[in-house]
């Protein structure tokens, strides 16, 4: 299976370093200031599971890729119609795009720009980050890819998908429900993500305040009645169950977008809160929580010094 990884950051760089690792056939599709970095100083990644450091195949231009089966989609929500025209080449050599973003909307978008049947359900669980100098850091031991097929005729594809990744040290999940993951981790990081930025504090540290935890658990449960609404039906203990893993955290846990914030970085705001109060508009559902920390994170957007 030939693959080729759209964006080599903190995820697609991880995941396809692992692939490369193991033998796959894998090729990055960068950016200029990417590639310097990683013809000059090779695709690093820094981990508890092992570290890594290859000389990556990378591709500038798309059109000097002739081959293609997957494409591992791995760039940030506000990139991603800047990267549709590199996707579409290799959708026409009959690629199928396997996303990694966060949020749900780039599903619906994907779909329309290139066909759903060209469009797998995908989520990834991990905790890494970018330097910079372009080194990925790996901060915990969890590595996974969630799979599944969002139309009938891909089954046989994500079996395959599935088997093809499984080479490699990364845990690879072929779900019978996409749909239900995606909506439980678009869902949870809505709100952790949210929580977290707007009070600047890591997770054990809102545990602490009464009234900042009762901010992360009411718009759990918004989340959960939204992909309610939208026909998606999480697990009823879906909040408390979020609720009672606070404690498991390490100390000083947070989630990306308090990362990127603390780098000066931009946030996905638009594709998590905002997502979730154009749905909620959609359905009649009112999401005031989630409508306050979108309000509070909206003007840090372009990054904390945008304004």
């Amino acid at each position: 299976m030939k693959i080729t990884v759209v964006g080599a950051g903190a995820v697609g760089g991880y995941f396809g370093g692992r692939l490369a690792e193991a033998g796959l056939d894998v090729s990055f599709l960068v950016r200029a200031n990417r590639a310097r970095q990683l013809t000059n100083s090779g695709l690093i990644i820094k981990s508890l599971c092992g570290d890594l450091t290859i000389p990556p195949p990378i591709v500038q231009d798309v059109q000097e890729i002739k081959d293609c089966d997957l494409v591992i989609l791995s760039v940030k929500n506000y990139q991603l119609v800047e990267a549709l025209p590199q996707i579409r080449p290799l959708v026409n050599l009959g690629a199928k795009v396997l996303p990694l973003l966060n949020g749900v909307e780039h599903f619906e978008l994907l779909a329309n720009e290139f066909g759903p049947d060209n469009i797998l359900g995908g989520l990834c669980r991990i905790i890494s980050t970018v330097d910079t100098e372009g080194v990925i850091h790996h901060t915990g031991k969890l590595h996974e890819i969630t799979l599944g097929a969002l139309q009938p005729s891909q089954a046989d594809f994500c079996l395959r998908v599935k088997q093809a990744l499984g080479n490699s040290m990364l845990k690879i999940i072929l779900s019978n429900n996409i749909k239900v993951d995606i909506w439980l981790k678009y869902a949870f990081i809505t709100a952790y993500s949210g929580t977290t930025t707007a009070s600047r504090l890591s997770i054990d540290q809102i545990a602490k305040y009464e009234a900042t935890k009762e901010v992360f658990s009411r718009s759990l449960q918004e989340m959960w009645t939204l992909a309610r609404e939208s026909g998606v039906l999480l697990p009823d203990d879906f909040v408390q169950q979020n609720v009672r893993s606070i404690p498991k955290y390490p100390a000083g846990s947070t989630s990306s977008m308090h990362q990127d914030f603390c780098k000066g970085l931009p946030l996905e705001v638009e594709s998590l809160q905002g997502a979730a109060l154009r749905l909620s508009a959609k359905h009649g559902l009112d999401v005031p929580t989630v409508r306050t920390l979108y309000g509070l994170l909206k003007p840090f957007e372009g990054g904390p010094n945008s304004n």
